[in-house]
């Protein structure tokens, strides 16, 4: 018996909230930023907030850090993407961005190979050669030589989707740990590494420090960090209740609210080379999303 439709219908729209969030995020980051806050002191104050709920809710949490030191390496993949992700789309084109951050699942074959010992099949190293192709076609430049990142957010968006596939792979190996811990180890490395770069970056004069905050710049930070916290619990609560397939080809809704808000508000511009990459690159997503024609074993690729 099939469960009811809004059984069925409640972890997809949370899936939707998550990608909201994500895909709408670069906006408020950006107006912080506006006013004199850096993207990554921004990114310390929100996963502060965020941390400070999460222990009042879950006092506990810290308990199963000690029980399970991969974790500590979950905290320094998370904080390393939220870094590059949050300071990338404050400071560069939002949808370029994205595209490059979403070869993610390029980077999650050779890292479930590495890490967990899955050998990719023909398909996966398929799925690999066309998110490339794509990447290379979103840096093409003409007369500009080869398609390497030439500017600081499109090497953070790669490194964050480098982290993020890391992140993908050790909550796979971390499955059994308790939600709470593993979502204490997302934000406090997402507040500890924003802090420590933004710390060094302001010892030396390459950031600005964080200025005197209007109420308004506050509340924004604030409803920004409640936001990430609703996003977080709502992409526990979705994943733990669909197919991993059915997940991921909903977050990829996060591309399409990214593109259309970034366009429509004047933060991106669609070139023919982006549009033809991107198009690529969310087609080696959905396609390493896509469900097989038979049930794989747990952890196929």
């Amino acid at each position: 018996m099939k469960p009811p439709i809004t059984a069925r219908a409640a972890p997809v729209l949370a899936l939707v909230l998550n990608a909201l969030v994500w895909g709408l995020s670069w906006w408020p980051f950006r107006q912080l930023q506006d006013q004199g806050l850096h993207p990554l002191w921004s990114t310390c104050l929100i996963y502060l907030v965020s941390l400070a709920c999460l222990l009042a809710l879950r006092p506990r949490a810290a308990a199963g850090c000690k029980e399970r030191p991969l974790l500590w390496l979950l905290a320094l993949a998370a904080g390393l993407t939220n870094v590059c992700f949050n300071w990338a789309v404050t400071i560069g084109d939002v949808v370029r961005v994205v595209l490059l951050f979403y070869l993610m699942p390029a980077w999650s074959v050779l890292l479930a190979w590495l890490l967990l010992g899955e050998k990719p099949t023909a398909g996966a190293f398929a799925r690999l050669l066309l998110a490339l192709a794509g990447v290379a076609l979103v840096l093409w430049t003409p007369g500009a030589g080869w398609p390497w990142p030439r500017t600081l957010a499109d090497g953070l968006a790669l490194a964050g989707g480098f982290c993020f596939a890391l992140t993908n792979v050790l909550l796979l190996r971390l499955n059994q740990a308790p939600a709470e811990s593993r979502a204490l180890a997302m934000f406090g490395g997402g507040a500890v590494l924003a802090g420590t770069v933004a710390a060094i970056g302001t010892v030396q004069g390459a950031l600005p420090a964080v200025p005197a905050l209007a109420p308004a710049t506050l509340l924004l930070a604030l409803l920004l960090a409640l936001g990430f916290l609703a996003g977080n619990l709502a992409l526990q609560y979705g994943a733990a209740r669909l197919m991993a397939h059915t997940t991921a080809l909903v977050l990829l809704s996060e591309v399409v609210v990214a593109a259309l808000s970034s366009v429509a508000l004047g933060a991106s511009r669609l070139a023919p080379g982006v549009l033809a990459g991107g198009l690529l690159v969310l087609a080696a997503a959905a396609w390493s999303a896509w469900p097989a024609a038979a049930p794989a074993p747990a952890g196929a690729q």
